[in-house]
């Protein structure tokens, strides 16, 4: 494996999901049409050739939706600060366990964000050992 080619968000409103990930610095890569010319999807693109795909639907399942998803940043507080002042509710900055710098959104079909800036002690940088308190349910 290489790296996360994409994921996949089902929408009932394609425009308004892609307006809001415009807000945190993606650009549309390419769309989805169908024979009636009815923009029914797009690609989403980071910086780093990976991508977010919106794919329209009557109504968005809640079976096997997205639980949350993680983008990566240089700069915490500057991104904070940009999506703020696009518009973007998010989260206060705090240092997750993993030793991570983190905040936090929600998209318009309500799938949580983490946006995180690894540090040099970053679990995922670093490998380890990372204790929690959490039982699944």
């Amino acid at each position: 494996m290489i790296k996360l080619a994409h994921v996949c968000i089902e929408t009932d409103d394609v425009v308004a999901t892609e307006a809001f990930y415009e807000k945190l610095g993606l650009k549309r890569q390419f769309e989805f049409r169908n024979n009636d010319d009815e923009l029914i999807g797009l690609y989403l693109a980071f910086s780093n050739n990976s991508f977010i795909e919106i794919i329209k639907v009557l109504k968005p399942r809640e079976e096997g939706a997205v639980r949350h998803f993680a983008m990566e940043v240089d700069n915490i507080d500057a991104a904070k600060a940009q999506f703020e002042e696009r518009g973007v509710s998010v989260s206060e900055k705090k240092l997750g366990a993993d030793k991570t710098w983190m905040i936090t959104t929600r998209d318009p079909n309500n799938i949580f964000i983490e946006i995180q800036q690894y540090t040099s002690e970053s679990l995922q940088q670093c490998g380890g050992r990372c204790s929690i308190d959490y039982s699944p349910r």
